[in-house]
């Protein structure tokens, strides 16, 4: 079955190259909220408000589009765990005919600094589930990721506990900006491109 998804996904097909699919990646239980790992959230949680996007309940999560230098985002918060990122990933690319390379997937990095942000427009999952889940759903690597750093300031064996743990007061007195930093590099992607965003912030 799931090679039967693959092939009906990588058919060739009309894409509209004038969308493009931002997914903000966290898990969506409350208790998440404002932890490092739901960092993808709170920064497509911004992206939204910026543009005045309201974000309504739909297939596989929250859902919302705008206008931006001709080109038209869409956004999900996908209501499934991290490691189902790629369900629902799939289903709005398919539904949006949106080409893999104008998919922006925001995740955390435990091998970043804190603020840190790199942008790749394809490469392997890095040990993250979410990307582990889209790369295997999709069948490709061929998209951007946004990674914004979490640091890892853990002792052995709390790695899950400070990945999942609420950011810490010095952390959260930059954590606005940054996340403002952020969602302006999603702009300039749809915009500039991958190459001249790199150029400008990695």
């Amino acid at each position: 079955m799931k090679n039967l998804f693959k092939f009906f996904f990588n058919q060739k097909k009309e894409f509209d190259m004038n969308k493009f699919l931002v997914v903000g990646l966290g898990n969506p239980e409350d208790d998440y909220s404002g932890t490092r790992h739901n960092i993808g959230f709170d920064i497509v949680n911004h992206l939204s408000k910026s543009r005045n996007v309201v974000m309504s309940e739909d297939r596989y999560g929250f859902t919302g589009k705008f206008k931006y230098s001709g080109k038209s985002i869409h956004i999900l918060k996908p209501n499934t765990y991290m490691n189902l990122s790629g369900n629902p990933t799939r289903y709005w690319l398919n539904k949006l005919k949106i080409k893999p390379s104008n998919l922006i997937v925001i995740v955390d990095d435990l091998n970043l600094d804190f603020g840190k942000s790199r942008i790749r427009p394809s490469g392997k999952d890095g040990g993250h589930n979410g990307l582990k889940s889209i790369i295997e759903k999709i069948n490709t690597e061929n998209f951007v990721r946004l990674r914004f750093g979490i640091g890892n300031n853990f002792q052995t064996g709390k790695q899950i506990d400070y990945v999942l743990g609420k950011w810490s007061s010095i952390e959260k007195n930059s954590l606005e900006d940054l996340i403002n930093n952020n969602s302006e590099m999603i702009l300039h992607i749809v915009k500039h491109g991958v190459e001249n965003t790199m150029n400008k912030y990695n």
